[in-house]
């Protein structure tokens, strides 16, 4: 299935092609995982952890500190693979993804160093970050929270009940982050829920919006470091993905969403597809 709807992204430079190595660890320790829905995210993630968000690895409570959640929680060995990049815990962790006494669940859990709250039931995730934005405000602290969500995830009327709030309180020091790949569990937004115009959606609840190819690593670098993008406004990013970026034979295709058997040979043909 081709996303025609999709940028044409510059090709991946090592460092995410590293990443994405790291999310085919974790995916073949735990034998199971959302590996689509984490490959989409990676240049988002890379770019927020690298460039973008105030974070201390050794110190992952500390008070000034920025937040960033995943709403869409499916999406956590993306998550997993920059923490472990970033010192948060060993990569030879990622390995026991899903496992008996692993401290990297099936999706993000508050256990793991990094993880700012618990989620995975989809649209509660912009509910939560209102209450950190507002807690920063009130407490005079600098922290700006961050949370990236899914497309499919725009559903939930939770969602829009959040947008609502978050520009009657004008919490600039809030951004919401949309992987806007275009594909949900069960196929392609457009047939499922069309979300078009999504961005227009946003700007009618009072957000300030800015639109950018989500595998554009300078693009995005350039819109992340340019939020607030109005005053006393929330900031909303519209990333355009690829569910699956980096493979070829599983970009855009629904029946990869989630796997929980996957033959050794195949194993062997995903770390080749992205290396190619």
């Amino acid at each position: 299935m081709t996303n025609t709807n999709s940028p044409s992204s510059p090709p991946l430079d090592d460092r995410s092609r590293a990443l994405r190595r790291l999310i085919l660890d974790g995916f073949f320790g735990g034998g199971r995982g959302h590996v689509p829905s984490a490959l989409s995210l990676v240049e988002i993630l890379r770019v927020l952890y690298d460039d973008v968000l105030r974070h201390r690895p050794a110190e992952p409570k500390w008070a000034a500190r920025d937040r960033c959640i995943l709403s869409k929680g499916h999406g956590c060995l993306a998550l997993y693979a920059i923490l472990a990049d970033k010192g948060y815990f060993a990569t030879d962790v990622l390995k026991s993804f899903c496992r008996r006494d692993s401290i990297l669940g099936g999706h993000p859990e508050i256990c793991t160093p990094g993880v700012e709250t618990s989620t995975g039931a989809l649209g509660h995730g912009l509910s939560v970050g209102i209450g950190m934005a507002l807690a920063a405000r009130l407490q005079k602290r600098p922290s700006r929270v961050f949370v990236v969500m899914g497309d499919g995830e725009q559903d939930e009327g939770s969602v829009w009940e959040a947008a609502m709030c978050a520009s009657k309180h004008r919490l600039d020091n809030l951004v919401g982050i949309v992987d806007y790949n275009k594909l949900q569990s069960f196929g392609p937004i457009e047939e499922i829920q069309p979300l078009a115009p999504l961005a227009d959606k946003y700007k009618a609840f009072g957000w300030a919006v800015r639109e950018v190819d989500g595998h554009d690593v300078a693009a995005l670098h350039r819109c992340l470091s340019g939020v607030p993008f109005g005053a006393r406004k929330p900031s909303l990013v519209l990333a355009h993905t690829v569910k699956g970026k980096g493979i070829d034979f599983i970009e855009s295709d629904a029946n990869w969403h989630h796997k929980s058997t996957v033959p050794t040979d195949v194993h062997n043909k995903l770390y080749e597809a992205l290396e190619s």
